[in-house]
């Protein structure tokens, strides 16, 4: 337990963190405010405007560019006013020195002695590989902004690197393995030795240019007659009906399901034998594996490495169509060790990633921050 009153900023507020974060206000004893706005409509981001557990505080997102945009700026309205309403003595930000007004609520805890964690993905050294991406992390800067933070909760092993990179102490970096499920309290779903029918491989996720499902599509149509997949595909989006049209032309025995969610789409993943990421970005992955499926998934922000291993599944270049059809032949081509991976997929959200070892590894962050030594000798935690 967290024996204070925590605060969290966030740009915003994203459907899938709602359970983590009333997860998380369980283990404060005097409770958990997220202060997060609202993303722009041509994002397409699913969120919510209510927790269970947690308070929330609306924020007033004011953008310059859209968020893709190199020179993407943020200012959160109504930020100061919430800290002096909720009174935080320990609060954790979004590591992006993007959001301008972070800094202004960075200066308001420590002038009164309180410690600020950060939480973000890392910081790649690649960055600065160019002038303009040199240019703007000067611009932004990044190493200021990151090094003003007591601690940092990074999303992945490979984020903790880059930050320590930066010269961040490694000391006070913890590594919370990006989570979206709970430990699951069943025994793993019973499937059999053997593909009585042709073997099912299946999608969730938001189906947008980034994703590549039409690398998926054309992977599968690649495939020898006698190891062709029913492919399932189950989210929405603008890539709808162009992957639509180019499942008619090339891989015609594709379903798309459209958006399922609750106990409907856990009965797809129970009936599939294996998952597929072929893009970036999707947070199906550890969902699939709670339903002990091995799962294929491509390089991106480092998030996967923690999840994705020899024992369970493939890591795979991203925009390779090659390197997607010729793992898809591998893993459909042995049941006996599909099913082992499948298993271990299960083993590792039971022990490792999960939805309570997270909030363990919050608590256990927030926690280690609030016993520092207060910056400028302000108030010690309210009791």
């Amino acid at each position: 337990m967290f024996p204070g009153r925590l605060g969290l900023q966030q740009r915003i507020l994203p459907t899938y963190r709602a359970p983590f974060f009333d997860a998380l206000a369980s283990s404060c004893q005097r409770g958990l405010s997220v202060f997060a706005g609202f993303p722009l409509p041509e994002e397409s981001i699913h969120t919510t405007e209510r927790l269970t557990q947690a308070q929330y505080v609306w924020a007033a997102n004011h953008h310059l560019l859209k968020p893709g945009s190199p020179f993407h700026l943020c200012w959160q309205a109504g930020l100061i006013e919430w800290l002096e309403s909720w009174q935080p003595d320990v609060l954790i930000v979004e590591a992006n020195s993007r959001y301008l007004s972070t800094r202004k609520a960075i200066s308001w805890m420590h002038s009164r002695g309180l410690p600020v964690v950060g939480w973000g993905l890392g910081a790649p050294r690649g960055e600065a590989d160019s002038p303009v991406k040199r240019f703007l992390a000067s611009a932004f800067d990044t190493f200021s902004f990151i090094h003003s933070l007591d601690g940092m909760i990074a999303y992945s092993k490979r984020g903790a690197e880059e930050y320590c990179q930066l010269g961040f102490p490694a000391d006070k970096i913890v590594v919370a393995p990006n989570a979206t499920a709970p430990r699951p309290l069943t025994s793993p779903p019973a499937r059999s030795p053997s593909f009585t029918e042709a073997p099912t491989i299946l999608f969730v996720g938001r189906l947008q240019q980034r994703k590549r499902i039409d690398l998926l599509l054309q992977a599968c149509a690649g495939l020898l007659p006698k190891m062709k997949p029913r492919l399932w595909i189950i989210g929405d989006g603008p890539a709808l009906n162009g992957l639509k049209d180019l499942a008619a032309r090339i891989y015609p025995s594709t379903e798309f399901l459209g958006s399922i969610h609750g106990e409907q789409l856990a009965s797809y993943f129970v009936s599939a034998d294996l998952f597929v990421l072929p893009g970036t970005g999707g947070l199906a992955v550890q969902e699939a594996m709670s339903h002990a499926l091995p799962v294929i998934v491509a390089r991106g922000d480092g998030t996967q490495d923690d999840l994705v291993r020899q024992g369970n599944g493939w890591l795979i270049p991203s925009d390779d169509l090659y390197s997607l059809q010729e793992t898809l032949e591998d893993a459909l081509s042995d049941v006996n060790r599909l099913r082992l991976m499948g298993l271990e997929s299960f083993r590792i959200v039971v022990e490792e990633v999960n939805l309570e070892a997270m909030v363990e590894v919050f608590i256990a962050a927030v926690n280690s921050a609030s016993i520092l030594k207060p910056k400028d000798g302000g108030r010690k935690m309210s009791k």
